[in-house]
């Protein structure tokens, strides 16, 4: 239709336009033919009439534009909830469209830019002034330099660390310049080492030494594909996560099990063949997060958003540190295999489940 509808089409607009003064001029100057009419009186009302059509269609066409250009001017100066009215069915009725989404997006990212800079100040804010409360008391004399005291200051110091590690990964993200390295490893002594190194940092910053932590890995000699420093980022902030809201004496319990379809996960090799699929589930005993909530807290800077109800409503596994960014950068480091992350249904606490596809393809 657009070729020849002028309400599709700018350039079927400008065809319509010279046909109709064409037709004009003609019906015109056939009238003056067949009156007494003067040919020059026919020929300036000829003009005119041109000249008033085109200056209808001319200021119909550019005034998408002229709207345009004062939206442009205003966002500009910063102000982007400046929007055109994209009624029209032509190219410009497509431009308004796309300059409204255009729109948009930069109105969405200069929100999630202050946004950024809120949180960030406010995470930043609270271990430096507790950290800076601690050092004073040892200047001033108030504590002594103690072991205690200490442990105090450096737990402030790592939360502040892994603040600083988070937003390094999260800068990563937006750039996209972290490459994956994937090979295949053995996933039982993978899964036992992280579980080590959770168990060692018990005690320190906000984990817990009174959780219990269980690796169940099925079958013993399962195999998996993928990026192993990647994977370690997430399983260890999911344990993480879920130590910081289990009941006191809880459990958390790793599972892992071959993806679906996978070809070599079971019973094969390190080095053969096959896809190395694989699924992961952390679950904890706390209580868990309500459905309406659970593709929230994949979201960045969650945690700062609603503290209150991922410490206590909502429990269970919550973005790590406190930050926000932990369940962000576990679900982008997921995705960056081409697997997916979710909070899966139980009966009891909260179950995050992870699949990734290993060597054999995106996971769908």
């Amino acid at each position: 239709m657009r070729p020849v509808d002028p309400y599709r089409s700018v350039k079927a607009a400008l065809g319509w336009l010279v046909i109709v003064s064409v037709v004009i001029t003609t019906l015109l100057a056939l009238f003056a033919m067949q009156s007494a009419t003067e040919l020059r009186v026919i020929t300036i009302i000829s003009i005119v009439a041109s000249l008033l059509i085109t200056q209808f269609v001319a200021q119909s066409l550019t005034a998408p534009l002229d709207e345009m250009t004062d939206a442009a001017k205003a966002m500009a100066s910063g102000d982007y909830s400046r929007r055109v009215r994209g009624e029209r069915r032509d190219e410009f009725g497509e431009l308004a469209a796309n300059f409204n989404r255009m729109a948009a997006d930069l109105e969405a990212v200069d929100q999630h830019r202050k946004e950024l800079v809120a949180n960030v100040s406010h995470e930043l804010r609270t271990p430096i002034a507790a950290l800076r409360a601690v050092l004073e008391n040892v200047v001033d004399g108030v504590s002594q330099a103690d072991p205690e005291t200490m442990r105090t200051a450096l737990s402030q110091t790592e939360r502040l660390g892994r603040l600083v590690d988070h937003l390094l990964d999260l800068s990563r993200l937006d750039s996209g310049v972290v490459p994956l390295h994937s090979r295949r490893f053995e996933v039982w002594p993978y899964l036992a080492g992280v579980l080590k190194e959770a168990n060692m940092s018990k005690g320190s910053g906000h984990s817990r030494k009174d959780v219990h932590l269980h690796l169940d890995v099925s079958p013993p000699e399962l195999v998996a594909y993928a990026d192993p420093e990647r994977l370690h980022q997430v399983v260890a902030n999911l344990i993480d996560n879920a130590v910081k809201h289990s009941p006191q004496h809880g459990r958390v319990t790793v599972k892992a099990r071959p993806g679906p379809g996978a070809a070599g996960g079971a019973g094969s090799a390190p080095g053969a063949g096959g896809g190395g699929s694989l699924e992961v589930e952390v679950l904890d005993e706390g209580p868990g997060i309500p459905e309406a909530e659970r593709e929230r807290v994949f979201d960045r800077f969650n945690g700062t958003h609603s503290t209150e109800s991922v410490t206590g409503r909502k429990g269970g596994i919550s973005p790590g540190g406190g930050t926000g960014l932990g369940l962000a950068i576990a679900r982008w480091a997921v995705e960056l295999h081409g697997g997916r992350i979710r909070v899966a249904e139980s009966p009891r606490g909260c179950r995050i489940q992870l699949t990734l596809p290993g060597a054999g393809g995106t996971q769908v």
